[in-house]
């Protein structure tokens, strides 16, 4: 290393560094592709805006790379020979940044120091003249035998807006803003990697994933910045009793997602218990109280109990699930179970099929017919979707809809049936049509914007189409239901409560939501003609519905019995396989 020191500043020549410190090639090379005895260090670091120094915190005195005065802008070697001399270039408001980082003693290794990088302002030509530079400077300091700073090596840069965009940009992309550690998405790319080195190097790795257990309390009591001063110190806690190469991520609200290196199903339960004790043991201090949080784990083996990034965290998430059930500061580890592994291969193929059937239009549409009690003709259709197979076959809703509503699915379903219920009412012009819609669409604004899109307005589509909420969801989310509902009139649609009965919503609610129509759950009617507590529910149904001027449907008419008690009754339309099987849309023709 070809250094200007503080003692050759009155005659310019290169000095020599201690001893203790290793030579760097010789600065006078000037066609660093073509030497062949080495690399020209102090053209490469010129090249890149960079100079590197030696500190001698006992003396003061600092030596620098041959291009440091071209680098800094300093004019005067005599400004930067010394610690003191240099800290008198740095801005008064960053000046303690570069102080703090010699003054940390915690990991303090004798053998490779103790590393620091900093960001500081410095004004080449002294505090008062008006041009400044902004350095990073990185590096080691090493102590001695007092354990103070004795030692430091350093190699200071050029930053300018373009790089701190780009630095700014790398950590918002890689790192959680609240806990510092790395967010969801490194964090799954780290697992990828690492169970590609596992498999390769066979190695045991394990995932954990840690739930803060009692966050709701303290959000409902103190508010949502102490809940997350809570968790930002609980990372910090976990995150200090890792070893190195171990990665800690923030997957989700209340949740860490941790990768344990060369860890086996031996090790995790210390490991665990580890962590565990790093958040029970002392109290929280936040802006709002000294607080208690403790945590439960849920562990998966690699590349033994998963291999790939998909089973390992949703292996975690299942035992975690299992821990927090069990009691506060728990761990459980994941165990195979043949019989819940092939209910998650058969959730996953369904919800693997119903996504490939609505990508490649395999989703399709049949008709069961409304009868009318006072024509007897069919004036509407339920429309009900069907799952077309690769070989052609039909798949009812019944096989695929309740997982795909529980995998978050019900939303691509719901718009593909009114994409095909809306095609289907341009097309026939004397066609009425009832179509379902689940939970999740009656707070789906998406969906109300495509049904304006798809329709443009039409109020002849429009008026024939009929949309069915079941009568627990518009019992759940009742205001919702009810804006779902105001909105839907306000379009021209009809709407119907389906399955009504199953939840006992009470006749007020039906009157605040102001449907047009109810559909009387099927499992009042199958064995109407023979029960007689069954008659009595329904017939009362009918006519308090009458009262409101609701129509009325009755489902899973079965037989001719059943229908002579309806039509007694007052029912406006019957449906079911008496009237009629579902047929594909495809066989619609106009009625005579």
């Amino acid at each position: 290393m070809a250094v200007i020191s503080g003692r050759d500043a009155d005659r310019g020549s290169e000095g020599a560094l201690p001893e203790d410190e290793p030579q760097s090639a010789s600065s006078e090379k000037n066609d660093p592709l073509t030497d062949s005895e080495g690399l020209d260090l102090v053209g490469i670091l010129s090249a890149v805006e960079e100079t590197a120094y030696a500190w001698d915190l006992r003396t003061g005195r600092m030596d620098w790379e041959s291009n440091a005065l071209e680098i800094l802008g300093v004019g005067d070697l005599g400004t930067i020979s010394t610690g003191a001399a240099y800290h008198e270039l740095i801005a008064p408001e960053h000046l303690n940044i570069r102080l703090q980082a010699f003054s940390r003693s915690v990991g303090a290794d004798n053998l490779r120091g103790v590393p620091y990088r900093i960001q500081y302002r410095l004004r080449p030509g002294g505090l008062r003249s008006g041009r400044e530079v902004r350095l990073e400077d990185q590096g080691r300091w090493w102590p001695g035998p007092d354990g103070h700073p004795q030692l430091a090596r350093g190699v200071v840069r050029i930053v300018d807006d373009q790089y701190l965009e780009q630095q700014s940009l790398l950590a918002r992309n890689d790192i959680d803003e609240l806990t510092g550690q790395l967010n969801r998405i490194r964090l799954t790319q780290a697992l990828g990697t690492v169970l590609a080195r596992t498999e390769r190097d066979r190695r045991s790795c394990a995932f954990l994933m840690i739930s803060v257990n009692n966050l709701a309390v303290i959000n409902e009591t103190f508010g949502l910045d102490v809940g997350d001063e809570v968790i930002a110190e609980v990372g910090r806690r976990i995150r200090a009793k890792l070893r190195g190469g171990d990665v800690i991520g923030r997957y989700s609200a209340n949740k860490f997602g941790l990768i344990l290196m060369n860890c086996g199903a031996n090790a995790v339960h210390s490991a665990a218990d580890r962590f565990i004790d790093a958040v029970r043991d002392a109290t929280i201090k936040t802006s709002a109280a000294q607080l208690s949080a403790t945590i439960s784990l849920g562990g998966v083996i690699i590349p033994d109990q998963a291999n790939s990034v998909q089973d390992t965290v949703n292996f975690a998430l299942r035992t975690l699930d299992v821990a927090k059930s069990k009691r506060f500061d728990c761990f459980v580890l994941y165990e195979p179970s043949p019989a819940g592994e092939g209910a998650r291969l058969r959730n996953k193929t369904i919800a693997e099929g119903v996504v490939s059937a609505i990508d490649e239009n395999r989703m399709r549409l049949v008709l069961q017919p409304m009868v009318s009690t006072s024509s007897g003709k069919a004036e509407i259709h339920e429309a009900l979707l069907r799952m077309q197979r690769h070989d052609g076959s039909l798949v009812s809703a019944g096989e695929f809809v309740p997982i795909a509503e529980q995998l978050g699915l019900s939303r691509l379903i719901d718009r593909r049936t009114l994409e095909l219920t809306v095609e289907l009412l341009k097309k026939h012009r004397e066609l009425v049509l009832s179509v379902n819609v689940s939970g999740l669409t009656c707070t789906d604004r998406d969906w109300l914007k495509t049904l304006r899109r798809l329709t443009a307005g039409d109020p002849d589509v429009l008026r024939r189409m009929i949309v069915e909420i079941t009568e627990t969801v518009a019992l759940q989310e009742l205001d919702q239901s009810v804006a779902f509902v105001d909105t839907l009139k306000e379009l021209g649609c009809r709407v119907a409560i389906d399955d009504f009965g199953a939840g006992y919503t009470s006749f007020k609610n039906l009157k605040l939501l102001k449907v047009d129509m109810v559909k009387i759950d099927g499992a009042f009617v199958k064995n109407i003609a023979d029960d007689a507590s069954d008659q009595i529910f329904v017939k009362t149904m009918i006519e308090l519905a009458k009262s409101l001027g609701v129509e009325t449907v009755a489902e899973w008419v079965g037989d001719e019995r059943a229908a002579k008690y309806l039509i007694d009754a007052g029912v406006t339309y019957m449906q079911g396989y008496y009237y009629g099987m579902p047929f594909d849309s495809s066989d619609y023709v106009k009625a005579a």
